[in-house]
């Protein structure tokens, strides 16, 4: 067996940004790492609890995405820092974990937050052995009204040492960050009313006959005065400064709906209702719901039921273009990452890949946490070609660098999502060339969508930018 202190010289040396991290992270109690995904913010993290630790500090909890927890977190602790006792904590081994176990470290997801405050679970004593909350992807707590959100900030006041880190921290409103940076600092910094904040940063527009249908929009400058207000205890890295891999390339695919298709489109957007070709009739009852079946229309099906799109309620199939359009873009270049955002979207996917003997694994939210570690270990090795993965679900901290294309079958609204998916590729350890694909049908929301998602990126980058200088 490997002496642990010939372990420790192998153990390779902390970059320069991982050095610049650390060195703030030992002077702030409250910290912010908006750097880009694939810049490995976890090492310093886990560096500055474990110095503190061995100088007799108090236990740790980490708050982090399901998919995450051990392929993140749990091995790079085994990678970094042998000797750090850990245990990772799913739904089905929760109490088992926090009760019985003596660690260092407890590693858990977001949704945990409610079931930890909890005294039916976890007795108030408990958290008196803890002085550290490191929270990964914190807009998971972007909502501040949400019951896990409320917890989260009742589990983060009882810490000393507070940390989020995202590399998207405000990916559709400046709003977005208010209560990720309560979760540090109690409000010190953003203050402790959202209603007050929001009429600081942003102004309401009407957009609809009564004075109460409104929206807000982020102020012009409105990054800059909320980076005049965290960037002590802020620190940001982009990641083509810190690592150097072969650059990422965009292309677009533009395909024309087959006339069929197109007539249930331009129906469905001129009457807001579509008389399928098995006789129902698909009511919009808002304008909401009318864009999303646009949208699914566009991607070539559309659900019979309105109010739950992802259940098992049947959908039509229009068109199968689309999947023979992602098997013919995969088969031309080597592993690829394929995003999908309906149910309906993944059965097509598995259809066509079945139908060219395309070896693949799926990440969503039906998949068990098992099976999407085996399925990011048998696309590492390349034992598999593709990973058909839900934005929501595969978007975050996974490792997928024998890939080398990620491909959109659609587009989706959320900024945080697109960004973090497509840094599963493109992210450290990759030595290829990578590309990221839009397949866009012509003439329909989906050229609005990916236009409205550049605003909101640069909405984004533009706070990003300001944390970095």
């Amino acid at each position: 067996m490997t002496n642990i202190k010939d372990f420790i010289r192998e153990i390779p040396p902390y970059d320069e940004h991982q050095d610049e991290t650390l060195a703030l992270l030992r002077k702030q109690n409250c910290f912010f790492d908006t750097s880009d995904p694939g810049t490995a913010k976890t090492r310093p993290a886990l560096a500055a609890f474990i110095e503190r630790r061995a100088k007799g500090g108090k236990k740790c909890l980490v708050l982090a995405p399901k998919s995450i927890l051990q392929p993140a977190w749990g091995n790079e602790i085994d990678k970094f820092f042998p000797g750090t006792s850990y245990m990772v904590a799913y739904a089905t081994n929760r109490k088992k974990a926090f009760l019985d176990y003596d660690c260092d470290i407890y590693i858990t997801n977001h949704d945990a937050a409610k079931w930890l405050m909890d005294t039916k679970n976890i007795p108030k004593k408990y958290w008196k052995d803890f002085d550290t909350i490191i929270i990964d992807e914190s807009t998971a707590y972007k909502h501040y009204g949400t019951q896990r959100s409320k917890s989260a900030y009742l589990l983060a006041k009882k810490m000393t040492y507070r940390e989020c880190m995202t590399g998207t921290p405000n990916p559709n409103s400046i709003t977005e960050i208010w209560h990720q940076v309560k979760l540090l600092d109690d409000g010190r910094s953003l203050g402790t009313s959202f209603w007050k904040f929001r009429s600081i940063v942003c102004e309401p527009r009407q957009t609809g006959p009564s004075i109460n249908h409104l929206t807000w929009e982020d102020k012009p400058g409105a990054e800059v005065a909320v980076y005049d207000k965290i960037e002590e205890f802020t620190i940001r890295h982009k990641f083509e400064d810190c690592v150097d891999i072969p650059p990422n390339k965009i292309t677009e695919y533009y395909i024309d709906l087959p006339p069929a298709l197109r007539k249930h489109y331009d129906n469905m957007a001129d009457v807001a209702a579509t008389l399928l070709a098995n006789g129902q009739l698909l009511t919009a009852v808002h304008a909401s719901s009318v864009y999303q079946k646009l949208m699914q229309i566009a991607s070539g099906a559309v659900y019979t039921n309105l109010l739950d799109p992802d259940n098992d309620n049947p959908h039509v199939v229009l068109d199968d273009g689309r999947y023979e359009l992602v098997m013919d873009l995969a088969e031309a270049r080597k592993q690829c990452i394929v995003a999908f955002n309906w149910r309906h979207q993944r059965l097509g996917l598995e259809r066509a890949a079945d139908k060219r003997g395309r070896k693949y694994r799926v990440i969503d939210g039906t998949v068990p946490d098992k099976l999407r570690i085996e399925a990011v270990d048998l696309f590492q090795a390349g034992e598999i070609d593709d990973i058909y993965a839900h934005p929501q679900s595969g978007g975050h901290g996974l490792t997928l660098t024998k890939g080398t294309t990620t491909i959109w079958t659609s587009p989706t609204y959320n900024a945080e999502f697109y960004k973090q998916l497509n840094h599963r590729i493109y992210r450290a350890g990759q030595t290829m060339k990578t590309e990221t694909i839009h397949i866009i049908a012509r003439n329909t929301c989906d050229e609005q969508v990916y236009s409205k998602l550049g605003k909101k990126l640069t909405s984004m980058q533009l706070l990003l930018d300001l944390l970095q200088s």
